[in-house]
């Protein structure tokens, strides 16, 4: 998977390079980075060129090592993105742009130098300079002291509906057109700006301690002779950096020496990119002699050059320039910030980037103003709204002139009253109207609003259903204005590492000889006690237990058994690190990955205990027995061979070949097959369902003559061998590792694809494990169609039968390649929607952040993005809503997400039940909110029009002051923080029920006119109604008058608006009966206190309306025209609720009978070899594996202690009273020893066809589709489903880099054979007969000398485009 071409290992890494130049930024490079040659290999003049996949491949953390160029030649360093890479049109080339000019050296750092640091400027803006080098201080909070009140002033006013109050607030201020009082909207509107404030400070209050937190923290750094401990925030580019063991790296270093042999430095970057396994750095050789003593430390000046800051993670071109000599730099002598020190006791580092300069934060983006689509829905809405309302104001500002011409033509006498002219009076009565229509945009709805998200947020923290005992975590929302969008989420991007699995891998089953050893049961056989108590290196942590085959282990008398064992305790690459003092039989094993950690800690417990490696012995402690094996040659994994190989001599003195790998590599090796290895393949078939990681043992014995020729012949060739083997001897069994997943995720990802969300997982890891995870937690399933490399091939045929637009080709004007950009995006994009499922691998930080920005461009969905690690945090803050997983990786993705979760399985709940509830909830408030504001508010119109156009208003002050305040705030506020279509257990049982809320149908344009609608029909009806009755009666029960005309009006429109919310509210409880009694009690009280006769005679003016709603109740025949009015608006509403759902059923039912049943019948052209069966990802432990430490081991440079920082120097640090220690360093030499090196041979790449479709450029992804029916719009065709897999493979061009001139030179009679071909290759074309036909098949290749090329294809550089890979002489 983008392991890069083979290299020729060198045996020290550091030294004086024979150029004089340093390093080009070829010289190393992750998947985003290529160049562009002219020679026939990619390589142009004397350049450097080298790759490697991401993940620092091909060691996965190894330093990457380089090609010299030839001495004495002028080179040109630059680095040129061959197409695409970073996908479209995003904002990301302007990045490219910026990182193509940062991959210069125009970035000089000088050690324990602060003067020559600081006197580098950069320029901002005209005069203005600043410091080019950033502090190590870091903020991420978005507001300081002195830009809170501006920002968020401008932030909320970005909001239109603000900007409307803060209109109608000025208004109201102008004496001669007010017609309410100033204080009437301003006092609310200052409650909503305080309350937003609020809760926007105490959002940035968290950022801010987490930044203090982060700043504060200590760290050791040299000042003068001694390293005093300082904060993080002190920390200045060019510090010479002490760090223990378990420290966190502060800033981006050059690591300068260590207390470990070759001044090595183990890292864990869990929270970078997810990956458990512990990866390797190493200093440069000079200053792993030189910088021996704190004093040499203090005196060392050199300078370092290398390209500005940039966010590639996995690339680093540089130079140290010190006493006259030049040394290269790449990624492997870089300790990045984040990174954690592991089985180091002592390191130092100069610091190269600091801050924000650091590629971690240049790889976690800005923090963005999330915005609901309902929010978004709200502004557009408020504009509708305000120009209507100026549309109404207009209109009946015509109509006043109109009737104040016609007044003045019939009673001239008043004349006095209207001396102004009728133009003047017009437009004050315009300005008097909008400000008496404005309650038509109420602004405590958006009060009101602030609550509920607020209340649905404290609910989500409430919910002990969600909360994760294990570690104490509760479910938190960060975020209090993001609750709706939960219900709305159509696209989850989930990351793999620490979000899907627990980053545990456990022992959990074996084949041996034939015969499956499963974990006994709990209720038989299984004892309570820990089983391996016998054994005093047992960890007492293994949880596999078998009492059938630890007697087998225990009796020693069967062979298999015994071998089985011991190929697991010698075929490996783990290195003992020293045991606790108090606990020396308790060995601390360090792997270069968890899979690899877990089958030798097996081992140990089973009695074979690997105790200690050098250079040339292993030794084994097998069942209390102590035995030491010599080792002849080590063949580590990569991704061609599949597989590792470990030759060794017994004490015995005979000589076993132990080969561990990928079932698809090892069974066509064996020299005969069986029954028992037709068992074999029957138990890895079964772990497969199981979607166990699995393994393949196997051994043989070598001839002594066979080796001693083997041996002759390699020392003859001096290169390192192309490991080929075509017979073992004996199939010893398998091994199946459960790489565990997170409690409920598969149950949840099956409930989140019922409900129509699409899920995508993006991973820094290799695509088999990915792939395997997805069939573990049921994303991808065995009736789904994949799509691997050897399939892309056939996308142009699946994108024209799907009716996508496919790219052109890319043109050389600006606009046209944009263009063709935009359709390669779009291609990219729409091709993913199809499928079910996407998985893509080998992604960077930036990248998962770019697909999530891709899917939000182009199919306006709402989108999560979760995940646990720092290496989420771009990707979270893009998504519409992000959160993070409180896990093993830090809380980096906790302090910038917007909701909190302790486990993924909790996100079904999150989405189900809290999303679609708050999404209903809402939905109902506005709809109700705005049928209430109209069926009130419009009667003003319809008044104007009975009293010359004036701008009287209808209602009582005091009813317009508190109607929204108190007489119909409870029951709706009900509705916003309490109401349920369906309770919490129908949610998750219905997930259906989810896709109202992705469709946008409870709230929309058309339910926005259906609520106007239904409002205005209710305003007229309690008008009119009232009006026509009350022109016929006379007397005591007459309400003709204005004020008892009033009341009868006001309380219709009243008990009208509180019969709809008894209608639509469907959730009943005690709570809700006492709101809607509240409201109604609330308007008795304060009726008759507004109306009382004490308070109009303090302020008539203030209180005019004098017992008017007593005398309308005392009245039954007014008593009736209310209730007339209330029945006329209620039960013609009620009618078509229910009998319009009943007809469109039975309609449904109607043509569900006359169609009958029918299948659609989708023929289509079966595509061969598509299919992938479960053999395919039987062992995608070995497929996924990377090289361990096998290069160090055969060196010797991970066993020997050098001449670096010793130990007790190390202690010192603190000391500033240091004394030079005298040291003596020893010269390495390279010694040709009975071992091989493991070496991959490059192939010619293949050349892209100029027929093959474009498809845009993409990390490595596995789209999927199930072959099963799915949720299909109504608009659109039932698609055949796919799945479709590929890896982050660079372009043709960039494959072809390293020559194959030793590899011309030896004829293939001259090349050496592996320690593997020692197994009897006479008998060869016996053990080819007797295989199956199968095994034929699958055989790549017999021939020896003639590679078959495998077509393979990149989605990345805009184009696909085959190579060409290793067949006969790598995966043999």
């Amino acid at each position: 998977m983008g392991t890069g071409p083979a290299q020729t290992p060198r045996s020290t890494r550091a030294g004086p390079e024979p150029s004089p130049a340093p390093p080009g930024p070829g010289d190393t490079g992750d998947s985003d980075v290529t160049q562009e040659g002219s020679g026939p290999a990619g390589i142009r003049g004397g350049e450097t060129v080298i790759r490697a996949g991401m993940g620092d491949s091909p060691g996965r953390g190894a330093p990457e090592r380089r090609h010299k160029a030839q001495p004495g030649r002028a080179r040109k360093y630059e680095w040129r993105p061959e197409g695409p890479t970073s996908m479209g049109s995003l904002g990301q080339r302007e990045d490219l742009q910026d990182e193509d000019r940062n991959s210069a050296f125009t970035w000089k750092v000088q050690a324990n130098n602060r003067a020559y640091n600081g006197q580098f400027k950069e320029k901002v803006i005209l005069c203005w300079q600043r410091k080019k080098y950033k502090t190590n201080v870091i903020r991420t909070a978005k507001y300081n002291f002195f830009s809170f009140l501006p920002l968020n002033l401008y932030e909320q006013f970005h909001r239109v509906s603000n900007l409307f109050f803060l209109l109608i607030i000025i208004l109201q201020s102008i004496p001669d057109i007010s017609t309410l009082p100033w204080c009437s909207l301003s006092t609310p509107m200052v409650c909503l700006l305080f309350i937003r404030a609020t809760r926007d400070l105490l959002d940035d209050m968290g950022r801010h301690k987490s930044d203090r937190a982060i700043n504060n923290r200590p760290c050791q750094i040299l000042m003068g002779k001694s390293f005093k401990e300082k904060k993080w925030q002190d920390l200045c580019v060019g510090d010479v950096v002490c760090l223990r063991k378990d420290n966190i790296v502060p800033a981006d270093m050059l690591l300068l020496a260590s207390t470990e042999p070759s001044s090595l430095c183990y890292v864990e970057t869990v929270d970078i990119d997810g990956e458990t396994n512990l990866k390797f750095r190493q200093a440069l050789m000079v200053t792993h002699k030189e910088l021996a003593t704190i004093k040499k430390m203090a005196s060392f000046q050199g300078t370092v050059t290398c390209e500005a800051p940039n966010s590639r993670m996995h690339h680093f071109v540089g130079c140290l320039e010190w006493n006259d000599k030049k040394y290269s730099l790449d990624i492997g002598n870089l300790l990045l910030r984040g990174c954690r020190i592991r089985n180091t006791d002592t390191c130092y580092g100069l610091v190269i980037y600091a801050g924000f300069d650091t590629k971690i934060m240049k790889n976690c983006g800005k923090i963005h103003l999330k915005r609901t689509k309902l929010d978004l829905l709200m502004n557009k809405l408020v504009v509708v709204i305000f120009i209507s309302v100026v549309l109404v104001c207009l209109v009946l500002a015509f109509g006043f002139g109109f009737s104040v011409k016609e007044f003045k033509d019939h009673h001239y006498y008043l004349s006095g009253v209207h001396g102004s002219s009728v133009a003047a009076e017009s437009f004050f009565v315009f300005w008097s109207f909008l400000i008496l229509l404005s309650v038509t945009i109420p602004m405590s709805m958006f009060i009101l609003s602030e609550f509920i998200y607020l209340g649905n947020s404290v609910f989500i923290d409430w919910d002990l259903q969600m909360y994760y005992k294990p570690q104490d975590v509760p479910a938190k929302a960060r975020s209090t204005s993001l609750n709706d969008h939960l219900g709305q989420v159509e696209y989850i991007f989930s990351d793999k590492t620490g979000t899907l699995t627990q980053n545990i891998l456990t022992f959990n089953k074996c084949c041996i000889n034939g015969r499956v050893y499963g974990p006994d049961s709990e209720a038989t056989t299984r004892p309570k006690e820990n089983p391996y108590l016998w054994n005093k290196f047992s960890d007492g942590k293994l949880l596999f237990h078998n009492a059938a085959l630890l007697h087998l282990v225990r009796t020693n008398g069967d062979e298999a058994v015994r071998e089985f064992w011991r190929l697991l305790a010698i075929c490996h690459t783990v290195m003992v690190r020293e045991s606790p003092r108090e606990r020396p039989d308790q060995l601390l094993y360090q792997a270069a990955s968890p899979d690899e950690g877990a089958l030798v800690t097996a081992a140990r417990n089973f009695g074979y205990v690997f105790l200690s490696r050098t250079q040339d012995t292993i030794t084994i402690m097998e069942l209390g027995e102590e035995r030491v094996y010599q080792v002849l040659a080590i063949m580590d994994f990569n991704s061609m061979r599949k597989r590792m190989s470990v030759l060794v001599r017994k004490p015995e003195g005979t000589i076993c070949l132990y080969t561990k790998g990928a079932d698809t590599v090892i069974f066509e090796r064996l020299h005969r097959k069986g029954a028992m290895e037709f068992a074999t393949e029957e138990a890895l078939a079964a772990f497969a369902q199981e979607t166990l990681r699995t393994l393949c043992l196997a051994y043989r014995e070598v001839a002594e003559d066979i080796y001693e020729d083997w041996q002759q012949r390699h020392q003859e060739a001096s290169l390192l061998l192309q490991n080929r083997a075509q017979a073992l001897q004996q199939l010893l069994g398998a091994t199946a590792i459960e790489d565990r997943l997170q409690d409920g995720v598969p149950e949840t990802i099956k409930c989140l694809k019922k409900s129509n969300i699409k899920i995508w997982v993006l991973t820094g890891d290799k695509q088999e494990t990915a792939v395997n995870i997805g069939f573990a937690c049921e994303l991808l399933s065995e009736n789904m169609l994949i799509l691997e490399e050897k399939e892309i091939r056939r996308l142009s045929l699946l994108c024209r039968r799907f009716g996508l637009p496919l790219a052109a080709p890319p043109a050389q004007d600006s606009r046209a390649r944009r263009s063709s950009e935009v359709l390669q995006e779009r291609a990219f994009v729409d091709l993913a929607s199809k499928c079910q499922a996407v998985i893509c691998c080998r992604v960077t930080p930036k990248q998962k952040a770019l697909i999530v920005a891709l899917v939000k461009k182009y199919h306006q969905v709402v989108t999560l993005a979760i995940g646990d690690g720092a290496n989420d945090i771009n990707m979270i803050k893009t998504a519409d809503v992000g959160v993070g997983l409180a896990g093993q990786e830090g809380m980096q993705a906790v302090q910038n997400s917007d909701f909190v979760l302790g486990q993924f399985c909790f996100l079904q709940r999150l989405l189900l039940v809290h999303g679609r509830w708050s999404y209903v909830r809402i939905c109902k408030f506005l709809r109700y909110f705005f049928y209430k504001s109209m069926a009130s508010m419009m009667v003003q119109v319809w008044f104007a029009c009975y009293n010359g156009f004036t701008g009287q208003p209808l209602y009582e002050g005091w009813f317009l002051a508190l109607f929204n305040l108190l007489y119909s705030t409870l029951p709706v506020l009900y509705i916003g923080l309490f109401e349920q279509d369906v309770s919490a257990e129908q949610s998750l049982e219905k997930p259906e029920l989810y896709v109202v809320g992705q469709k946008d149908e409870l709230f929309n344009y058309w339910v926005f006119v259906q609520a106007i609608a239904h409002g205005v029909t209710t305003s007229l009806v309690n008008f009119f109604m009232t009006l026509w009755i009350s022109r016929d009666t006379a007397g005591p029960a007459s309400f003709s008058d204005h004020q008892s005309f009033a009341v009868v009006v006001a309380l219709s429109c009243l008990l009208s608006i509180t019969m709809e919310v008894i209608l639509i509210i469907k959730y009943w409880t005690a709570l809700c009966v006492a709101t809607i009694l509240l409201s109604l009690g609330f308007y008795a009280i304060m009726t008759t206190t507004t109306q009382s006769f004490w308070l109009f005679r303090v302020s008539p003016k203030t209180f005019p309306f004098l017992y008017a709603d007593l005398s309308v109740v005392s009245s039954p025949s007014i008593l009736l025209v209310v209730l007339l009015s209330v029945s006329i608006n209620t039960f013609p509403v009620l009618a078509l609720r229910v009998i319009f759902p009943a007809l469109k059923e039975l309609r449904a039912k109607e043509e569900k009978v006359e169609e009958g049943p029918s299948e659609e019948i989708f023929t289509m052209e079966p595509l061969p070899h598509v299919h992938r069966e479960s053999r395919a990802r039987r062992s995608s432990y070995a497929f996924s594996h990377h090289e361990g430490y096998a290069n160090l081991i055969t060196q010797g440079t991970i066993l020997r202690r050098g001449p670096g920082v010793s130990s007790d120097i190390a202690s010192e640090s603190l000391d500033p009273s240091d004394e030079e220690a005298a040291s003596s360093p020893k010269e390495s030499h390279w010694h040709l020893r009975k071992m091989s090196f493991l070496g991959k041979k490059h192939q010619p790449q293949g050349q892209v066809s100029s027929q093959e479709v474009q498809l845009p450029p993409t990390p490595s992804s596995s789209f999927s589709v199930d072959r099963q029916s799915s949720l299909h719009s109504e608009n659109q065709p039932a698609l055949p489903k796919y799945v479709l897999t590929s890896s982050n493979r660079l372009s043709g061009s960039f494959q072809e880099q390293l020559p194959r001139a030793q590899e011309r030179s030896l004829s293939p009679k001259q090349r050496p054979p592996s320690p593997e071909k020692l197994l009897l290759t006479k008998e060869r074309s016996h053990s080819l007969r007797e295989k199956s036909p199968l095994h034929r098949e699958s055989q790549l290749s017999s021939s020896e000398s003639q590679p078959q090329p495998l077509g393979s294809q990149s989605l990345l550089s805009g184009q696909l485009t085959l190579e060409s890979q290793p067949d006969s002489s790598e995966e043999k």
